[in-house]
This record gives C-alpha cells, structure tokens and sequence, in this order.
C-alpha cells in the first residue's frame, strides 16, 4: 500500500472512531467544563470563603457598626485583603478608600417622659420612636387594642392615647419593618384624629420584638448631611413601653408628660473600592460593578450575655463572596473591568451606596451592570432570590435573563417570588444597595436569601452561616458578571422602568 491510500486510511480511521465520540453527550460535557476553565471560577474556593468570614463577622471587628472606629477597622482589614490578591485600588486619591460623613439626630438624655407618677427613661424602660421635638402635657386615655368599637366611645382630641400592640404571633410579627410600619401607621390615624401622643404597651407576643428590636431606637436616625433624617421637626410623640406596663397604663385620671429634645453630629464612615481592569482595549473602560455592604449593628444592649450584634449574615456573607469574585476576576480578568465596591453605613440607610452614585469614582455611564449581594448564607440550601427580577422592580431583563441562565444552568437555585413583590410588607427590595444604582438608571439586581430569626440580633454569628452555600451563591454572583463582562454590547435598562416609590 502506497503512502497516499496509507494517509487516507488513517483519515477514514480518525473519522470513523474519535468523531462519535467528539459528538456525543459525553463529549459535550466534557468540552463545556474545558470552555469553563477559561474563567476563573476554580479561584472562588469554600475554604476561602470560611476562613474570610471567621475573621470578618468575629468578635475582634466588634459587629462593624456604621460610622465607628470598629468599621474602619475593618475597612481597613478588606482592603489589605483585596491588595494581597491583586486588585488595584479604586478610590479617591489613589486609594482603596472613599470616606464620607454620615449625620445622626438623636434624642438627649434632658428628655423627660412621665406617666402619672411613673418617670421613664428612653432608651431603658420606654422609647420614643422618633427624634422629634415635642412638648406635650395632656391626660392619658386607655382604649385597650384601638379597635373601632373601643374608640367609638372615647373623644380622643387633646389626650394622649394609650393602646395595646397586639399581634397574632411570631408569623404576623417576624420582622421590624412591618412591626414599625403598623405601629407609625396606626399612630398617625389616631394623631390625625386629634390625639397628641400615641403610647403602644406591648402585649404578650409583642413583648419579644420589643425587647429585640428597640436597641435600634436608641441610635436615632442618620443621613447623608442635609438628607430628609437630619431635619429636626415637631411630632406628636409616639411611645412604645413593654408588656409589665400595661397594668399601671390602665388606670384613669392620668396625665402625660413628655419634653423631646434633639441633639445632630456627624461621624464618617467609608466606601472600599477596588477593581481588575478589563483586557479589551474598548471594553476595560466599562465595569461591571459588584457591590456588597461591611457595616452592621455593632455592640448593643445584651441578649443571653452577648452584645456583639456580628452580622454574620448580614453582610460579612455578602463581603467574603464578593472578595472571592476579587480573586477569581485577578485570576483571568474579562474583557471589561471588573469595580468592586463594599459600602459603608448600609444600615443607617444605604448612606454608602447613596454617597457613590452621587460621587462615583469611575464616570457614572461607564457602569454596565451592578450585582449586589445581601445576605447570602441561611435559611434552605437550595432556596434563594433575586431582587429586581420582576416589574415594577426589574429595570433590565437582559440582566435578569443573564442571572437566571446561570442558575439555570449552574446554580440550581429554587427561586422565591415572594419577597421582590411590590406589596410584600418587607419593602426587601427598597432596602439595599442595589436600589440607589437602579434609581439612577444603572441595570442593578440583587442576590439574597432573604431574612431569618437571627436577623439584626447577636445570634447571626459565623458559625451559623452556610459556607457551601455562601460558595454556590458567590459563583452564581460571578459567573452572571463573567458574562456581562464579556458580551459584546452592554445589557439596557428596560424602557418606562419606574419604582412603585
């Protein structure tokens, strides 16, 4: 046999055994995971994510809270992470740091708060809900629950009001912003019809949301400077006193007295920002930005002897992810940059993320896409959401399709609905950091799984958080932003996108 028909053969051969076998399911699988390893996925690793969160959500950074030293600690401790693996700084002046101010309104310790002849001290036995200055001396009215029978036969007009919180449990009550809503929502009613203070006494199972939730009353309220929470104005006063009060509220012939005074100061606080440039000549000037929040609670009054409010969960889960999608974008960058931005003071109201949008550190048009990631390790393994996946919250539905292909294909993630509907009583989507990128018409989507009964409690520590799932939920977060980064065209905000509010 001659050289040629040799050649022929061998050809016939390598058609007729390899490529069946290069067209087979097996075959496929095999080159899908090949394509795979041309990102950098393998970089996002559990062991990492453990280790970042122990040190992160530990006792050592004191729970991070907004605008104290404990948050520039630990600050300060991300950003030597994000230099020892590469990232290149992104914040003002060459560094990895924005700093802003935060101001807070709180009530003086000159209040004074009288019910008969019971004094009472804000912050211990009573809490006023709002910093407002008021002065009121009027009699006190019980009216047992407030319903409308209870209040059809009393004239409430110049009296302080006095009524039971009553709620149907647990189930009714998980959560403060649907605890405070109804209580400020009620009390407004009654003070539009005529009352000057509103006094709530919890009942039995209101009991324990008032002594898990009022810590946060004694802070006050904070803002950007000049924000609408810096403005100090009169209100009718509106008390929340616990259950062991009910007995003494009761009595007739009593008059209240309360004198609110208000105190304003600013604290800073701070942004770490860091990036990986983009390797398309054209591209690397627009970022995919992900985006997470260091702050938390800090240290509060005790629950079981433990006044460390860590937040675990919320957000170191969220910050050792995005750290992790740090690591694996330095491992094989994308064609365009990736900006990562951890936002300080989210809890005082998404100050951090609300301050960068005013002040970006790259130009506002050339951000692409925001992929947010609040609250990323409890509840079921295989449950989690997106926020921004559905109108009137979805401002880009290529976004969402992005992160929905991955999961789809990836992740495998059983999705909740729920909680990103416009008339959840949460308002979840409203109150992260993806909200003020979205309201400024920047695609922006969030990835959580949603809240738990440690929430904002000294209970949401490290060793309760899911790492595996933290790990799952961190490579969805990055493979969507791989694919946004590496799409020819930018994904578009959808047309007529507008918020309920």
């Amino acid at each position: 046999m001659n050289y040629v028909n040799k050649q022929k053969i061998r050809r016939w051969l390598v058609a007729a055994l390899v490529l069946p076998i290069l067209l087979s399911p097996r075959a496929s699988v095999a080159q899908s995971k090949a394509s795979k390893t041309a990102n950098g996925l393998s970089a996002i690793k559990e062991s990492d994510i453990k280790r970042d969160l122990f040190a992160l959500a530990g006792d050592h950074f004191r729970g991070r809270e907004g605008g104290s030293l404990d948050e520039l600690k630990a600050s300060a401790w991300i950003a030597d992470q994000l230099r020892a693996m590469g990232l290149q700084p992104a914040g003002d002046d060459g560094t990895f740091f924005q700093f802003f101010h935060i101001q807070r309104t709180r009530i003086t310790e000159t209040t004074r708060l009288n019910i008969g002849s019971h004094q009472l001290t804000h912050g211990q036995d009573a809490f006023i809900l709002a910093p407002a200055i008021a002065s009121v001396d009027v009699p006190l009215v019980f009216v047992g629950k407030g319903t409308p029978e209870e209040l059809a036969n009393v004239d409430i007009k110049g009296k302080a009001i006095a009524l039971e919180f009553s709620g149907t449990g647990p189930a009714e009550l998980s959560y403060r912003r649907f605890l405070f809503g109804t209580m400020n929502r009620r009390a407004a009613e009654l003070v539009k019809a005529g009352a000057l203070a509103v006094v709530w006494i919890s009942d039995a199972p209101a009991q324990f949301y008032f002594d898990r939730w009022t810590t946060g009353l004694e802070r006050g309220r904070y803002d950007l400077p000049g924000g609408t929470n810096t403005r100090v104005f009169s209100q009718a006063p509106t008390v929340w006193l616990p259950a062991s009060a009910l007995e003494w509220v009761k009595q007739p012939g009593q008059q209240f007295t309360n004198v609110v005074n208000v105190e304003s100061f600013n604290y800073p606080s701070v942004n770490i920002v860091a990036k990986v440039p983009g390797t398309d000549p054209k591209l690397k000037d627009e970022y995919v930005l992900f985006s997470t929040h260091q702050d938390h609670d800090g240290v509060r009054r005790a629950v079981a002897g433990d006044s460390i409010w860590n937040g675990a969960d919320d957000n170191a889960s969220g910050c050792v992810a995005t750290m992790a999608i740090g690591r694996a974008f330095v491992q094989k960058p994308g064609k365009r940059s990736a900006l990562i931005v951890f936002h300080g003071a989210e809890e005082r109201g998404l100050l951090g993320s609300r301050y960068y949008v005013e002040h970006p550190t790259v130009p506002k048009e050339s951000i692409v896409a925001v992929l947010n990631a609040e609250m990323i390790g409890r509840n079921d393994p295989d449950s989690a959401a997106i926020l921004g996946q559905q109108p009137p919250h979805r401002n880009s539905t290529e976004l969402v399709n992005a992160a929905l292909a991955v999961n789809e294909s990836e992740a495998h993630f059983k999705l909740d609905m729920l909680w990103d509907k416009p008339e959840h009583p949460e308002g979840w989507y409203f109150r992260s950091d993806h909200l003020p990128y979205a309201r400024a018409g920047v695609p922006a989507i969030a990835f959580t799984t949603l809240l738990h009964p440690d929430y904002h409690t000294p209970k949401d520590e490290p060793d309760r958080i899911n790492t595996a799932k933290v790990t799952r939920i961190a490579r969805w977060i990055y493979l969507t932003g791989w694919d946004i980064a590496n799409r020819p065209t930018r994904v578009l905000v959808d047309e007529g996108f507008k918020l309920e509010r």
